[in-house]
């Protein structure tokens, strides 16, 4: 009885001790951007901070578009005390328009389409579109919020207008997905609603976001797709960290389909973000691994991506 009392001691102070390893190597705290950089010796660049980017060229464009899905894995959670935006869609083009969307540490907006308040509420999803030209406003007509969901349309980064939902995500993987939705006609020219949706991995559960609306009926998808991780600012966090963390985007899915692979690189660009990732290939995935801040070589750097079964 003792014996079975002393094992059973020792492997509970054993998986406590596990538990508290695992939990301090998943931790996002590292030393603030302006510590790091000032231990280096260089300069940081203003933000937004892309850290790095993700680019797959396909052999063609899709015709007959109708859903983008991509994978994203997250190691670890990230407080909302960082503005870290996690993009499976780092841009995409249909019909020439351009969008983007994905998982924010701290999403920001206007809290209803009357309403020109902005307000942080924490975790979220976005889903945002240009005008055709980026010059031309696009206004609120062409958002559908959710109840509790915010919306936005501005010219501070191009012409554009979004939706973001609050959503509490953390650690563990998820689809972000746009979907062609209902038609609706405008002055006898047809326009159609594209819905965000994000499902989590570990429950099932498929959330959806908003929509936007596009012009068209019938779509083509681009030739390529593109993912990025970044460090924003925002009127809330104007100087955020740069919190460690690993994200993994899987292949994108048009269609339901990994369409045949051209190339693929990842690059960052020294002038324009402190140099504070790596990026690697895991089977049919891409890993961008953040971390401390290093010293650039030049003024950027694009390296290309091999997948298996290419």
């Amino acid at each position: 009885m003792k014996y079975t009392l002393l094992v059973l001691t020792l492997l509970t102070n054993f998986f406590n001790l596990s538990i508290s390893v695992c939990s301090e190597e998943l931790s996002p705290e590292q030393p603030s951007p302006q510590e790091m950089a000032k231990a280096l010796g260089i300069k940081l660049p203003r933000s937004p901070w892309h850290l790095a980017d993700i680019w797959w060229t396909f052999d063609r464009v899709t015709n007959g578009f109708e859903s983008l899905s991509v994978d994203v894995t997250i190691d670890r959670n990230i407080p909302d005390t960082y503005n870290l935006y996690i993009a499976p869609v780092g841009i995409a083009k249909i019909n020439g328009l351009q969008f983007y969307g994905g998982l924010q540490s701290n999403i920001n907006g206007w809290a209803s389409k009357k309403s020109r308040t902005r307000v942080h509420p924490g975790k979220g999803a976005i889903f945002s579109r240009w005008s055709h030209d980026l010059k031309q406003p696009i206004g609120l007509n062409h958002v559908r919020a959710v109840v509790g969901g915010l919306c936005e349309s501005a010219g501070y980064e191009g012409q554009f207008c979004s939706i973001r939902r609050p959503y509490e995500w953390t650690a563990g993987t998820y689809t972000y997905s746009i979907i062609k939705g209902d038609l609706e006609s405008i002055e006898g020219e047809p326009h159609t609603w594209f819905h965000c949706t994000v499902r989590s991995h570990k429950d099932g559960a498929n959330t959806y976001m908003g929509s936007l609306r596009f012009e068209g009926d019938q779509f083509t998808f681009w030739d390529r797709s593109a993912a990025f991780v970044e460090v924003y600012s925002t009127s809330k966090i104007p100087r955020s960290g740069i919190p460690k963390v690993k994200v993994t985007f899987g292949y994108p899915r048009i269609n339901g389909v990994e369409r045949k692979l051209k190339s693929a690189h990842a690059y960052s660009n020294a002038q324009k973000s402190p140099q504070c990732a790596s990026v690697s290939v895991s089977g049919r995935s891409v890993v961008v691994d953040v971390g401390a801040m290093f010293v650039p070589k030049g003024r950027g750097l694009r390296e290309s991506l091999i997948f298996k079964n290419e």
